[in-house]
């Protein structure tokens, strides 16, 4: 498995994998255990449009497809791509049928080549040597699968089928595309495209990445690597990429249990893991250090405003939240932004005097009905602030499942508080969206409750608004500084 290749490939042909007029499942099954009846379902279940067409050497129906025999009955110029479910043994023979019918790439699936020993590199190398005489993209072999929103496609052979939105994955292991799509599900932040390489015998991670840098439905690329084995040309095509949109990458392979992992897992060399976090910096690409982290940054990068500063002010509904945030702030390459007089005395008119009068901002209570969005819109509208972590969000919704859950539920005025309740904590996640649009700042809300109630009438309307409802504010400070530390490197660059 390599992390990158020649570069030799043209981004045109990536339109058939992605954007295909049709698709073909090679060795449909009717047995639903299989690939080829996993892989024909998520196609038809996800709502592509395009034509389908299915194979299966004895013929018969597949969910209500009447399969082919032989690729060589299916018109021709109909499908660019087709999903291979077929054996290894059966490859070569298939891909110069697809050739005669027009298909320009080929998404396998099929094991048994470069991770099976000598005898499967041999059949791989054959298989890429055929592939580029026939003029045809090869993903994979021994992948996941490939996803595209924008074309309501879903060939792959897991789920889930991620929302829709901005970002673009690809991954050396199918794991981390479940893993990142599984997150997609979680946060409501979507995606445009998702493929896993496989054993990445013609195409590799790379390669996906540049597509993505030049692709109108993406704005930032999320990627998994494990292996390099050309260093300084992966450094080189990567650097060209987060130039032109953010680059979040997650590395295997960091320690030297890694480094062992990787070997056996994909066999591929890791690399210097000093070395590679230098070149990430120089190249303006963001590293994170854990799955959660990495998507976190990309949702971020996808959903929030470009940060233009460091200056942060935190908004808190309670003392302690505050200053563990702060500590964060005060760690990370942001700044904890002081708060300017004029700001101040602002926010007295709409706080009693006991509020904290200084960054963290904490309302110690005294908010109304309409305080925090007015709060909000005075600190992000303030020039001297680039960023608000919001923190408190749902504990009123939090409150109202308690009491409609009692046994005194709906009586005593128990029902309208609850509705009250939950309605400003809607109002208040909608705030924040509209604010954060309107001024063109980042506003990161922060809670527990976005894991431990995600119907929590806050964190639900976060979600609504597609946008990243941070699980702490450690989390949302950790996503800040990833979107600082990119926007610092654009504006050296400019």
């Amino acid at each position: 498995m390599s992390s990158t290749n020649s570069g030799q490939f043209d981004m045109a042909v990536f339109d058939a994998l992605f954007n295909p007029k049709g698709v073909v499942v090679a060795g449909a099954s009717s047995h639903p255990g299989k690939f080829g009846f996993v892989a024909l379902h998520n196609i038809l279940a996800c709502g592509y449009q395009g034509a389908v067409a299915a194979t299966n050497r004895d013929g018969g129906e597949v969910l209500g497809i009447q399969t082919a025999k032989d690729i060589a009955e299916l018109d021709a110029d109909t499908y660019d791509l087709v999903f291979v479910c077929t054996p290894a043994s059966a490859n070569i023979d298939l891909l110069k049928a697809c050739a005669k019918k027009g298909i320009k790439a080929a998404f396998l699936t099929s094991a048994g080549y470069g991770e099976a020993g000598e005898a499967g590199i041999q059949a791989q190398q054959e298989l890429v040597a055929l592939a580029a005489e026939l003029g045809i993209l090869v993903v994979g072999p021994n992948g996941q699968g490939v996803v595209s929103t924008p074309s309501n496609l879903c060939a792959q052979i897991v789920a889930p089928y991620p929302p829709a939105g901005k970002i673009g994955i690809a991954s050396q292991s199918g794991n981390f595309v479940s893993s990142f799509m599984n997150l997609a599900m979680q946060s409501g932040v979507g995606v445009s495209r998702s493929v896993s390489a496989g054993n990445a015998a013609a195409v590799g991670v790379a390669d996906f990445l540049e597509y993505y840098a030049n692709d109108p439905h993406t704005a930032v690329s999320l990627a998994y690597l494990e292996g390099v084995t050309d260093g300084r040309a992966l450094f080189e095509r990567l650097r060209k990429i987060a130039a032109v949109k953010p680059l979040v990458l997650l590395k295997g392979g960091a320690t030297s249990g890694g480094q062992r992992a990787a070997a056996s897992h994909t066999g591929s060399l890791a690399s210097d893991d000093r070395v590679f976090d230098g070149m990430c910096k120089q190249a303006g690409i963001t590293r994170a250090a854990n799955v959660e982290e990495a998507f976190e940054a990309a949702a971020s990068f996808a959903t929030q405003p470009q940060l233009k500063g460091p200056r942060t002010i935190v908004i808190t509904a309670a003392g302690g939240w505050g200053v563990v945030t702060a500590d964060a702030i005060t760690r990370s390459e942001l700044e904890l932004a002081v708060l300017p007089d004029d700001l101040k005395a602002a926010i007295d008119e709409k706080l009693p005097p006991r509020w904290s009068r200084n960054n963290p901002i904490d309302l110690a209570g005294g908010e109304t009905r309409d305080t925090i969005p007015e709060v909000m819109q005075l600190v992000a509208e303030h020039s001297e602030v680039d960023a608000i972590v919001y923190l408190g969000l749902g504990i009123q919704s939090n409150t109202a499942q308690l009491l409609r859950k009692g046994p005194f539920y709906p009586d005593h005025g128990i029902e309208r508080i609850v509705a009250y309740h939950e309605r400003q904590d809607a109002r208040f996640a909608q705030a924040a969206a509209e604010i954060s649009a309107a001024t063109g700042k980042p506003i990161m809300t922060a809670t527990e409750l976005g894991v431990a109630d995600p119907s929590n009438a806050g964190p639900a309307m976060v979600r609504e608004t597609g946008r990243v409802c941070y699980a702490t504010a450690n989390r949302a400070v950790t996503a800040l500084e990833h979107m600082w530390c990119d926007a610092r490197y654009r504006q050296r660059r400019a």
